[in-house]
């Protein structure tokens, strides 16, 4: 890969116009830092805790003590972390599935979730108030209000006697809103607890964890999911899931990914536990630099006149940079430079295609170590108006720098520097 002079100049230009947002980044890194060595030691790991089981998984040691530096640092009664949870989308289905009956009712507070759980909920676009094609329960999805924020008021107006959990979506998803900070999400809590005290409140936190000093469970969240090979994989963690929350509820939840009665009794270490251990107290340092990585694209995306969401002075609570394109084709060939500058694959060309659990076509660029992993430097798109590229994760800084200066060069130079001849080199 050649670099050019100049444009790493100018990359370098507007990277030290964030010094006062990277030093607030690193903050946060130190801050969250301190909560995992903190529940590692709490729970005295040692080598002993990274022993692989097989079979059913009784009394595995290591992972009972791995659920319960999450449950730490999360601030929960319980945690459910496991190796046989193969995504978000799986643990979130667990966890909203395993706590609704077919007499019950769930409300989503902040509109359509992400694509692939319309298909879990069995619930179609379109549809405000449906009964669940999969769980039979009765689905209610409350619109956001116009300026973006929760509608508060009509969430309170639609809560039942049969209301069994009231479900939020952290991240934006594939929507244009903003991603709810913790700040936000905790007012809309107390608006609910004051009058519904005990009716369970969940947040889909997939993106979210490390990027602020407090996580939803510590600020009235009953019960929070997400994936392992995102954020809270610090990198490392090659598969798995968590859910974290009330005791009964992350019971309920164990209880539908096992079976029932059995719940979190089973469900053996297959691998080798020390990664999982040192992917997580990696986690908050790795997220860091993805926070700074997004960062810095919005800052020089900005710069050539693109419109972004966060933009770079926002404050973020996610790890994700939307880029908002004129067209599917200049949407594809971002996604197609984010391949060609990634460590594995790079000379792989991304097509878009439907994939499973999918409204439209999805384009998705990255080369990863680990398969589909998001924390590490990736961009994916459906192919639909507005054509907007959501890029996120890194498995360093310099890699996401790097990374870019390589898209730069190729796809977005002349909107830099105008025409010139260029000198390369290699760093």
């Amino acid at each position: 890969m050649e670099y050019n002079d100049q444009l790493l100049q100018w990359i370098e230009k507007h990277e030290d116009s964030l010094s006062e947002i990277f030093r607030n980044i690193s903050r946060i890194a130190l801050y969250n830092q301190r909560k995992v060595l903190n529940a590692f030691h709490a729970e005295k790991i040692g080598t002993h805790h990274f022993q692989s089981t097989t079979g059913y998984g009784y009394n595995d040691l290591g992972r009972e003590a791995l659920e319960n530096v999450f449950s730490r640092v999360f601030g929960t009664e319980a945690a459910l972390v496991r190796q046989q949870m193969v995504s978000g989308t799986h643990a979130i289905a667990c966890a909203i599935l395993g706590n609704l009956k077919p007499s019950q009712e769930l409300i989503l507070a902040t509109g359509y979730p992400y694509e692939t759980l319309l298909g879990v909920l069995g619930i179609k676009p379109g549809q405000e108030t449906v009964v669940s094609e999969t769980g039979g329960f009765t689905v209610k999805v409350i619109p956001l209000l116009p300026d973006g924020n929760i509608d508060v008021e009509r969430i309170l107006d639609a809560i039942t006697p049969a209301t069994a959990m009231v479900a939020f979506q952290r991240s934006c998803g594939y929507s244009s809103r903003q991603s709810f900070t913790i700040d936000k999400l905790q007012k809309v809590f107390q608006d609910i607890k004051r009058i519904h005290k005990d009716l369970p409140l969940f947040v889909d936190n997939c993106y979210g964890e490390f990027v602020e000093t407090l996580e939803p469970t510590e600020v009235g969240a009953d019960l929070i999911a997400g994936s392992l090979i995102k954020n809270p994989g610090g990198c490392l963690i090659p598969s798995g899931g968590y859910i974290a929350g009330r005791a009964d509820l992350v019971n309920k939840a164990a209880e539908r990914l096992y079976a029932p009665k059995i719940a979190g009794e089973i469900g053996p270490s297959l691998l080798n536990l020390q990664i999982f251990f040192q992917g997580f107290f990696e986690a908050p340092h790795r997220v860091s630099d993805m926070h700074r990585g997004a960062v810095l694209t919005a800052k020089l995306f900005e710069e050539i006149g693109y419109r972004v969401s966060p933009r770079f002075d926002e404050k973020r609570t996610d790890i994700i940079q939307k880029i908002f394109f004129d067209s599917d084709q200049d949407l594809i060939d971002f996604c197609r430079a984010v391949q060609r500058n990634s460590p594995i694959e790079s000379h792989v060309v991304p097509e878009p295609a439907l994939l499973p659990g999918y409204l439209h076509p999805v384009i998705m660029g990255g080369g990863t170590f680990i398969s589909g992993s998001t924390s590490e430097f990736s961009a994916d798109a459906p192919l639909t108006p507005p054509y907007t590229a959501f890029m996120q994760g890194g498995l360093s800084y310099t890699q996401i720098k790097l990374s870019l200066a390589g898209i730069f060069l190729s796809n977005y130079l002349p909107k830099i520097m105008g025409n010139f001849t260029m000198s390369s080199r290699n760093p």
